[in-house]
């Protein structure tokens, strides 16, 4: 009995033993060294993982994504390697997302509109898209650093999508071009403006007595240049690094709806790798985010003042109030339901 015993005593020292050289954590799971990277994340299996990129590698969220990548392949010590496939290349945004929510399992990340979503069935996503609901980017940031935002990145596995958000950022604020001049919101109307199919999109669109167009997004320039539709919205840094303005030169600055964006992964990804290495994931999302933050504004004002350079012709508008009155009917029936969160949201101004 007594040797039962003693054995027994050695049996749960080596159990503490084990689980304290391993952070405390059984298995070792999500265990982080002192500066910050993953324990011996290094010597995890390899794994490559695919992410998805519709815009070029000089616009802003293709430096996030640059970022993302330097950062998870130092944290891991290399057992995760980011394959980052920037310009389109593995098709549209609504075309990886319709692949990777119907299984396909050849594209494992994608950087996408924090409102894309919306039409799988995020109802919260939604929300982001509402026109003139962020006043600035203080606004924006003050929403996407809080735990309300935490909730949202949650959704897709609260409605059991197969993917996680991993983290927020933005693009800066969407504007109106064409081409033809707009100097104002009388110009927009009668014009064909490109929307991606997103519902709240076709409503302001509407609302600002335009008709909305469907068109693909590596299909824009061409359908610009021979007037299939007369106009579009994209944040800043993407209209100037696609080209538009060799065949939209017009620019009207009235922010419609900030560029937020989300990196997403799939479930079948996650599951590839250890806690470790989803630590890794999940610690590199926190810190490329604060990188998006820190480079979105000076970036933005960079590309503006070359487009003013290049002789653009860039409109500013003073007065919004117009632009918001025209979309109270959008903004109110796409936010009756959810009224309460929404109203969180406008309250997170600083």
């Amino acid at each position: 009995m007594k040797m039962k015993k003693l054995l027994s005593a050695v049996l749960a020292l080596l159990m503490i033993m084990s689980l304290a050289a391993c952070g405390g954590q059984p298995g070792g799971d999500a265990s982080k060294a002192p500066d910050g990277n993953a324990g011996d994340v290094a010597n995890d299996p390899k794994v490559t993982l695919v992410y998805a990129e519709v815009n070029p590698e000089d616009t802003i969220v293709g430096q996030t994504g640059a970022e993302f990548k330097r950062l998870v392949e130092e944290k891991s010590g290399g057992s995760i390697t980011i394959d980052f496939r920037p310009s389109g290349v593995l098709g549209s945004e609504n075309d990886v997302l319709d692949a990777i929510i119907g299984g396909d399992d050849s594209i494992d990340m994608s950087r996408i509109s924090a409102f894309a979503l919306t039409s799988y069935g995020a109802k919260k996503s939604m929300l982001l898209s509402i026109p003139y609901t962020f006043e600035n980017r203080a606004h924006w940031w003050a929403f996407a650093n809080s735990d309300l935002a935490q909730e949202f990145l949650n959704e897709p596995q609260e409605i059991g999508l197969p993917l996680r958000g991993v983290f927020y950022g933005e693009e800066g604020f969407r504007h109106f071009f064409a081409n033809k001049p707009i100097n104002g919101l009388e110009d927009l109307k009668g014009m064909k403006i490109r929307v991606s199919n997103d519902p709240v999109m076709n409503g302001m669109v509407e609302g600002l007595g335009a008709s909305p167009t469907v068109v693909a997004f590596g299909e824009l320039y061409s359908a610009l240049n021979t007037g299939v539709c007369d106009a579009a919205e994209q944040p800043i840094a993407n209209y100037k690094s696609n080209a538009f303005p060799e065949v939209a030169n017009n620019l009207i600055l009235d922010g419609h709806t900030l560029g937020a964006i989300q990196v997403v992964i799939t479930d079948t990804a996650w599951a590839k790798l250890t806690p470790a290495q989803q630590a890794v994931i999940m610690e590199a999302g926190k810190e490329v985010q604060k990188f998006n933050e820190n480079l979105s504004q000076s970036a933005e004002d960079e590309v503006l003042q070359q487009l003013k350079d290049e002789g653009c012709n860039v409109v500013d508008v003073t007065d919004k109030k117009p632009w918001q009155d025209a979309c109270a009917k959008v903004i109110s029936d796409n936010t009756a339901d959810q009224a309460e969160l929404y109203q969180q949201l406008l309250d997170m101004k600083p």
